[in-house]
């Protein structure tokens, strides 16, 4: 491991194994969950960015941008369903909550401006993209299969990021507030559904 790596992997909480029968087919419950819950509101900020901005004068581009978004993230979606079915691991209770507030930032995002929606996916992405990288990291040896699907789906998420940089999101209104809060709540989504 290069000495870059090993700053980067230091500075990430990796849980440790934990002890126990069953131990390990619980944590995948738990990532599993929360896997599946942070792509499917994903699914539900770009269709909600893309209902306010699709149609509108000027707006093509990024309509079109969206739509394509929206379709890896209903991949990555459709995966972690199929994953969370061989599984039997259940879905988040918090299900129809995270629907509602993706669907709140989306809308609310796309309203602000153009710049404010890629301000969205910038933070959204941020946290993502570090959160896989955990998972990553965490499973390698156990799990490699999944750990490589992991990788292909955060590199995606990687480009949504820098797409979203590329497209003037540090120009939004109040961008360090409005990233800064974003963040925080994908946290607090992500510990949530791990649990719930």
């Amino acid at each position: 491991m290069t000495e870059a790596a090993a700053t980067v992997s230091a500075a990430r909480r990796i849980p440790l194994a934990r002890p126990g029968v069953g131990q390990d087919k619980a944590r995948l419950a738990e990532m599993l969950r929360v896997d599946h819950a942070g792509e499917f509101a994903a699914v539900h900020i770009y269709r909600a960015q893309r209902a306010v901005l699709e149609g509108r004068k000027g707006k093509d581009a990024i309509a079109a941008d969206l739509t394509e978004m929206e379709g890896h993230e209903a991949v990555h979606l459709a995966r972690f369903e199929t994953l969370l079915n061989e599984n039997r691991v259940r879905p988040t209770a918090m299900i129809p909550l995270w629907k509602l507030a993706a669907t709140a930032l989306g809308a609310g995002t796309a309203l602000i401006s153009e710049k404010a929606a890629h301000a969205c996916t910038e933070a959204v992405e941020s946290v993502i993209e570090k959160h896989y990288a955990d998972q990553i990291e965490e499973i390698r040896d156990r799990d490699p299969d999944l750990a490589a699907e992991l990788t292909k789906f955060r590199e995606e998420e990687l480009a949504h990021h820098d797409h979203a940089i590329e497209h003037g999101s540090r120009e939004a209104p109040a961008y360090r507030l409005l990233s800064s809060v974003i963040k925080v709540g994908c946290k607090a989504a992500i510990k949530i559904s791990e649990r719930i």
